[in-house]
């Protein structure tokens, strides 16, 4: 706990060694933040680098308020950046398109989630959301992965709640129909 302390201190005022000691203890698990809204590991690798740069400038505005939970709001403020900078790299590159149709009359979404209860382990959807069109995936990891409300969601983008609504709606039959297609394949190999 006082090492934290004093590696937090450290970043605050610059301190180069600190920041490398922080940089390599938690570049792994930012990299796994940013992985999820990204299309290529390079491009996770870039806005992590990106994150902790805008880490580094604003340590200064970190306050410990309650030094037992220092590591966790450390990181919750940590991942809100790196979801920050997943977000303006989306943006610099112009892959925020409002809404894109991914699937052609995809209004027959009916709410069976009992269907895709245990066909799939947590990292083989994550692996399926990422076959979802950026801005669905954007959405999708927001609400569902970070908890985010559509109107926190909207103000993000800069899209309309409604848009945000949709993108959630168009990324949940898409899983849905994925998640089916992979139990189907499943029990075909039971055969």
């Amino acid at each position: 706990m006082e090492k934290l302390f004093q590696i937090i201190n450290g970043c605050a005022i610059q301190d180069r060694r600190c920041q490398k000691i922080l940089y390599e203890q938690y570049y792994g698990t930012c990299l796994k933040i940013a992985y999820r809204y990204m299309d290529t590991y390079e491009q996770a690798v870039e806005v992590t680098n990106d994150g902790f740069v805008k880490i580094f400038r604003n340590f200064g505005r970190f306050e410990i308020r309650d030094p037992e939970r220092m590591e966790i709001v450390m990181l919750g403020w940590m991942r809100r950046i790196m979801i920050n900078a997943a977000i303006d790299y989306r943006r610099k590159e112009k892959n925020i398109p409002e809404t894109s149709e991914l699937i052609p009359g995809g209004s027959d979404y009916k709410d069976d989630s009992r269907l895709s209860d245990n066909i799939l382990l947590f990292k083989e959807l994550i692996c399926l959301t990422r076959e979802l069109p950026p801005v669905y995936r954007l959405v999708f990891n927001l609400h569902v992965i970070e908890g985010y409300s559509h109107p926190e969601i909207a103000k993000m983008l800069g899209i309309m709640v409604g848009t945000s609504k949709s993108n959630l709606f168009k990324a949940k039959v898409y899983l849905q129909k994925r998640l089916a297609s992979e139990k189907a394949a499943f029990a075909a190999c039971l055969l």
